[in-house]
Formats: structure tokens, sequence, C-alpha cells
């Protein structure tokens, strides 16, 4: 079957609630482990029905936010996931007080239970209805960036079609492309803003209900992290601060003579040399037929693999009118198929999307062996790793896509995550200052947002945009909306991912291996402990940003970037 063919039928939940709390009291009296273990399975299955007819809504409504049937069924989801965890939430309550405890820990690994432990710490009924509020707010912000109609170049576009038109070689062009852009955020400052508002204190109320100060530490267990918090991201954001900032200044500098102004001004940034950027030199078609021979020779696994994503037509790649911003991968549980979803706009960015959910999709494939749900996919900033990671180990092929501007796409990819990492973090830290101030006043959010940019972005110059200027650029970043706290898991990653990189460069076998291994492991593991089982140094370890950087820094040096 291809993903079209893939059958949707709502879960009814009244029905599903009954015979999910027959199976839990049927646990509950159980005799026997074995008996207990029998009924955990029967459970599994019915959360990987109920998953797939949620995510099978969710990726269509995605493709199409247009589409009345899945807008509807989109809604109806928005209020039974929060009915659905409460299940899952007395489902834990169950695994976590088993007599049998012993033995179900020694047949499922003892993750699980801490999985089960860490998830009751985030739910009570008391906040069902607001999860279902929750769900509705993220929903609306998603259309309302769905909606985008940039007049522009003769054309309606949307925001991922604007894209181009910013990196364009003509100044005029991409400054007034980046104002348009910046224009549709500001037309709608009212509306996201509510939207925003209403949200962070919803957050807070749910916090305030769970026995919580305030929703950042409730936002860590949500994301499911129990071997670090609030005080080691900190230092990792100091250490960023102290050691990456430095070279990004130098990196902006040198972007500043390549291009030959005397200053770079924020719509600047996205073109990285006179010439034009690196682009794919062909279609939709063209880069997965590319792509088919890249994974054909990186591995046996990777040849299957991309096989039945192509086969079983699970990728949505172009952008379109009324489809959703942004990429993602998901996993769709009974057809063990994942999906990849883009925007493709001929930009290097497509190349980016591709690899870096590809590396998540190859994962979760990888991962199918699992009968617990929870080891199918790990926390996301080990998520992270396998996307990133993907994007580097994929070198060897770049020229397939990029043809002559080989070089030059290396040397942005390489150079774009040194300057990522900084604006990952101030993602983070405005976050911190929001949710443990939830009473603060749009206008006080925003001017927190450009303190904080000042810090981790120096060289940021807005020059006469009033809106950027006060602190509007967050609004176009959906983690902020969508998933608080998630935002400082890519940067972790990253810095895990340029190890696979100094790692492919001296012994790409190894490099593999190490890499499949990860991916195999699936969420078996927590964040740590994945790391080092992959061999790679801790992000939160001192000298780990100095270890990456260096042979960064070095690699870009030998590049005459002015001849690109």
């Amino acid at each position: 079957m291809r993903f079209e063919e893939y059958e949707y039928t709502r879960v009814e939940m009244d029905e599903f609630g009954k015979e999910f709390k027959n199976l839990l009291e049927s646990f509950r009296t159980a005799d026997s482990f074995e008996l207990q273990d029998n009924i955990m399975t029967q459970i599994n299955k019915m959360r990987n029905s109920f998953e797939t007819m949620h995510t099978l809504v969710s990726v269509r409504h995605s493709i199409d936010t247009n589409n009345a049937f899945y807008d509807k069924e989109n809604e109806y989801y928005d209020n039974a996931f929060p009915i659905y965890q409460g299940l899952i939430d007395s489902y834990y309550k169950e695994l976590v007080s088993s007599k049998f405890i012993n033995e179900l820990e020694e047949k499922w690994g003892s993750l699980l239970f801490t999985i089960a432990e860490t998830a009751l710490k985030t739910f009570n009924p008391a906040i069902i209805p607001d999860l279902q509020e929750e769900n509705k707010l993220t929903s609306q912000y998603g259309k309302l960036l769905a909606s985008a109609k940039i007049e522009f170049d003769g054309k309606i576009n949307n925001l991922s079609q604007m894209t181009p038109y910013t990196q364009s070689m003509d100044r005029k062009t991409r400054k007034s492309a980046s104002e348009a852009v910046t224009r549709f955020f500001e037309d709608n400052e009212k509306e996201l803003d509510e939207i925003y508002d209403k949200l962070v204190k919803l957050r807070h109320q749910m916090a305030l209900k769970l026995g919580y100060e305030n929703y950042v530490r409730l936002g860590y267990l949500r994301l499911g992290r129990s071997e670090y918090g609030p005080e080691e991201v900190e230092v990792f954001r100091k250490q960023v601060e102290k050691n990456l900032v430095p070279i990004t200044v130098e990196l902006r500098e040198r972007q500043a003579d390549r291009l030959g102004l005397d200053k770079l001004m924020y719509y600047d940034e996205n073109l990285e040399f006179n010439s034009g950027n690196a682009t794919p030199k062909g279609d939709k078609e063209w880069m997965v037929k590319h792509a088919t021979t890249m994974y054909s020779e990186l591995s046996p696994e990777t040849k299957e693999f991309f096989g039945f994503m192509v086969e079983k037509n699970l990728l949505d790649l172009d952008s379109k009118p009324g489809k959703r911003a942004g990429g993602y991968c998901t996993y769709i549980a009974d057809y063990n198929s994942p999906f990849i979803f883009a925007n493709f706009n001929g930009t290097s960015h497509d190349v980016d999307v591709l690899t870096h959910e590809a590396g998540h999709a190859f994962q979760v494939y990888s991962s199918r062996q699992y009968q617990a749900p929870e080891y199918m996919w790990p926390t996301l900033e080990a998520c992270e790793i396998h996307s990133m990671s993907m994007e580097f180990l994929t070198w060897p092929w770049m020229k397939l896509f990029f043809e002559n501007d080989e070089m030059k796409y290396k040397f942005s990819h390489l150079a774009s995550g040194v300057l990522f990492i900084p604006y990952g973090v101030t993602v983070d830290e405005f976050q911190h200052f929001v949710y443990e101030n939830p009473n603060a006043s749009p206008e006080e959010r925003k001017t927190k947002w450009r303190e904080i940019e000042k810090k981790y972005l120096p060289t940021k110059d807005y020059e006469e945009n009033a809106f950027l200027e006060k602190g509007g650029f967050w609004f176009r970043q959906g983690h902020i909306f969508g998933n608080p706290f998630y935002y400082i898991d890519y940067t972790l990653a990253q810095i895990c991912a340029y190890q696979f990189w100094i790692k492919y460069n001296e012994d790409p076998k190894e490099a593999w291996q190490d890499y499949l291994d990860l991916c195999k492991a699936g969420g078996s593991q927590p964040f740590l402990k994945l790391v080092k089982y992959a061999k790679l140094k801790s992000p939160f370890e001192e000298n780990t940003i100095n270890f990456v950087s260096e042979p960064i820094k070095i690699w870009l040096d030998k590049i005459d970037d002015k001849k690109m």
C-alpha cells in the first residue's frame, strides 16, 4: 500500500476508553507476570492504532489546511488527544505500581518505568481542558502561517516560496522580500500576540495545578528530560556565549567582506556569496532520484530504507497553497512507515531538509523492532543527532545535487551550523524568561527578545525595520508556540553532529557504524547514555564546544570563499 491508500477511521473515544480501561482493570487484577506482560502487548497495540489515526489526520491536514474533512478531524483530535493522554497516565500508574515490576523491568527495560514516572509528573485529569485548549491554539498558529498570501514579483507566495527572494543576489530584491515577509507578521501582530499570550498563561495555569512554581520544570518533564535541567542548559548557553559567539562574529565579518559590504544588514544574512547561494540543479523528482542513488551507495540499510520511502510515496516535498510551513518527520505505527513532510523552494535548504528529515526517518525505520512505543523514538535532543548527523554523513554525494556549487554548499552548510547555535540559545533563553515571567506583556516579551538577541547575535542589524528592532522576529519560530523548550535540542544535537563530521573525515566506516548503532538503539536509552553509546562527547562538558569548533575553523579557513 502507498500512503494515499492508508486507511483512516476516526477513533471513537468513548468506545476506545472503555476498552482501554477494561484492559487496565485486567492488568491490575492479574495474578501473574505472564498475564500482565500479555496485557501490555494488547495495550500497546491499541496505542499504536490510536496514534496511527491521529498521525494520518495530522499529516493530511498539514498537507492541505484548507481540506474541510481533515480540518474537522484535526479539531476532533485536538480534543481527543488529551483524553488519550489521560488513559496513558492511568496505564503508567498501574505500570509503576505493578507487583511484578521486577519481571516487567527485565522484559521491557528499566527506562520504560523511568519514562512512566516522569510522565506521571506532567499530568492530572484536571488539566485535560487546558491541554485541549493548548492544541487548539497551536493549530490556530499553524493555520495562520499557512494562510500567508504575499504579493511579490507578480505572484502570490506563501512563506516558504518567499525564501528564494530573500536570498536574491540583488540587494534591493532581498531587502524588499525580507520586508514583505516581515509585514505579514506585523500585519498579524495582534493575533499572534493573543495566541501566544493565551498559550503562556494556559501553560502556567497547568503548572500551578500540578504543583509547580511555573511552567519551566513542567516543560522539561514534558520533553522527557530525566538527566539534566535548566541549570545545565544555562551553563551550556554561557559556553556558547563565551566560546562560539566570537567565531560567529568573525564569520559574519567574513561574509560582509566577500559580499563587498561595509556592514551586513539582516536582509543580507541569507546571501552567502555574490555569485549567489548554492542551489540544487533540478526539481523535486530529480532530487528524489539523486537521493535514491545517494542512499543506495551510502549503505545497504539506507538503500532499503529510502527505496521503501519512495515506493510507498512517503514523501510530500512540494510547497503549495494551504500547506503548513516547515518540515518534519513522523511515524505511522500500524503501517511501520516513517513520513517526510517538507516545502521545497529551490534553495539549498531543500537538500538540508531532505537529508535532515531522512535522518529522523532512517532512525525510526531502524527502531521498528521495539514493541514498546516509548522506545520507537528517543527524547528530542537525541532525535536531532540522527537528523543533523545525516546532513554531514551524506556530504560525499553533494556533488550530485549541487554540481559545480558543491564546495560553496559545503562551506555554507558547515558555517551555518555554527551561526545557528547562538540563535538556538537565544530562543531558549527567551523561553525561560517568558515562563518565569508569565504575566509579562507582549511588549515586554519583545523587548526581552531583542535584549537577548544582542547578547548572542551581536552583528544583527535591523537597519530601519521598526518591527524587528522592537523584537518581533520570534513570531516566525513555530517551536516557540508549539513546543516550549524544544529548540535547545537542536543546538545540543548540532554539537554531536559536528563530532560525526569529524569522525567521518577520519574514518568513514567507523563513523557510519557508530551512527547506525545509535539509530538502532532508538529510545531504549536516555540522551546522555545514547551520546556515550555513540562514542561522542557530551555537549554539557566544558571543552566539547572547543573540541568541535577548532577543526571546523581550520576547514573553513582553508577555503578561499572570495573566489566562490
